[in-house]
């Protein structure tokens, strides 16, 4: 999976490479998909979500530009793969999920693996997680309309946000770095294909169409 799907794409980053070598991908998917872990696509997991595509997970993080000491806030944790990946690179996880019984799953897969500093919550991962802020990194792995303000409040000077904004089939993986107040960069770093990020500053929860990309 790194050597054809990660390094040959263009990211080079070691420590990234090392946790997702570590990071057993099988562990995070039913039963029923444990034989394609490690392809190259999404998976479906329970309540509609999915499995991040590997390669997607390393842009992601190559993007946030993380070091040992950052504290990073996951939205989206879903089967809890990505968490498990950012904290074998970072000081700190928050893991916010709007869905309990993943929640749940994630918390025990993640504690049976010794990945221990990880903390994960339940609820509208659009809001944040204003208790813990500021960040230094902001993960959303689902698509926004727009990025939410709460979020872009939460992070630290020159923290980083990255988030899939807009439907598909035009979704764009987006970076903003905050430089002062509410003045960001913005970086465009490419197309991506993402579940709904569903909550109060995202889409609403009963829009047809939106649940699956």
């Amino acid at each position: 999976m790194i050597k054809a799907q990660i390094i040959r794409r263009g990211i080079r980053d070691q420590n990234i490479l090392a946790a997702m070598g570590e990071v057993p991908r099988e562990d995070f998917v039913g039963p029923d998909f444990a034989a394609y872990a490690y392809e190259d696509r999404a998976l479906p997991i329970a309540e509609s979500q999915t499995i991040s595509q590997p390669y997607i997970v390393a842009v992601m993080l190559d993007a946030a530009q993380l070091t040992r000491d950052d504290r990073v806030l996951e939205v989206g944790a879903g089967s809890g793969y990505s968490a498990a990946i950012l904290s074998r690179l970072v000081a700190e996880v928050f893991a916010i999920e709007r869905h309990a019984s993943l929640t749940k799953t994630a918390k025990e897969r993640c504690q049976a693996l010794g990945y221990h500093n990880i903390r994960f919550r339940t609820g509208d991962g659009t809001k944040g997680w204003p208790e813990a802020a500021p960040f230094d990194a902001i993960l959303v792995a689902a698509a926004a309309p727009a990025s939410p303000a709460s979020l872009k409040q939460q992070l630290t000077l020159g923290g980083r946000l990255i988030i899939p904004l807009g439907e598909n089939p035009e979704q764009r993986l987006i970076r903003l770095t905050r430089r002062e107040g509410s003045k960001f960069d913005q970086d465009d770093l490419g197309g991506v294909n993402f579940v709904p990020l569903i909550g109060t500053e995202g889409w609403p929860e009963a829009e047809p169409g939106r649940h699956k990309a």
